[in-house]
C-alpha cells in the first residue's frame, strides 16, 4: 500500500536563516514544506502488515525547495543543510534563537548595553540654509 494513504498532506511556509554563499549576507528566507499528519486510522482494505507498518509512524516536515534566491545579489543558491525531512515530534521541543541567545549571555555572564554615539558636530545638525 502506497505511504501517502497512511497520511494527509498540507503546504506549509516556514522563515528559515541562511548565508548567501556568493555575496556573505545572512538573511530570512521562506521555505515551503510539506506537512504530513498522520491519519486517525488505517485506510480500509489494510492488511496486518499494513497495520504494523500504520502503528510505527509518526508525523513529519518534508522539505520541498532545495535552493532559494538571495535577496542581495539575485543568485541561486542551494539551502546548506542535510535536512530535508524533520519530525514534528522533535521539533516542538526546539527553542527560538532568540530565547537561545539570551540563555548564552547569561551563562556567560555578559550583558550587552548599547554604546553611545557620540554626538554630531553642528555643522551636520543645524538646519541648511540653502544657496546663496
Amino acid at each position: 500500500m502506497d505511504e501517502r494513504a497512511f497520511f494527509t498532506e498540507k503546504p506549509e511556509t516556514r522563515q528559515a536563516h541562511y548565508q548567501c554563499p556568493k555575496c556573505r549576507r545572512t538573511g530570512d528566507y521562506s521555505v515551503r514544506w510539506v506537512r504530513r499528519t498522520k491519519k486517525d486510522r488505517p485506510p480500509s482494505g489494510a492488511n496486518d502488515e499494513d497495520r504494523a507498518k500504520f502503528a510505527k509512524l509518526r508525523d513529519y516536515l518534508l522539505r520541498v525547495e532545495d535552493e532559494v534566491v538571495c535577496r542581495t545579489c539575485g543568485k541561486k543558491f542551494e539551502i546548506p543543510s542535510q535536512h530535508s525531512l524533520m519530525f514534528v515530534d522533535q521539533l516542538a521541543g526546539l527553542p527560538d534563537e532568540q530565547e537561545l541567545e539570551r540563555e548564552i549571555e547569561q551563562a556567560s555572564g555578559e550583558t550587552k548595553t548599547p554604546e553611545s554615539k557620540p554626538s554630531l558636530p553642528a555643522r551636520f545638525t543645524r538646519k541648511p540654509t540653502g544657496w546663496k
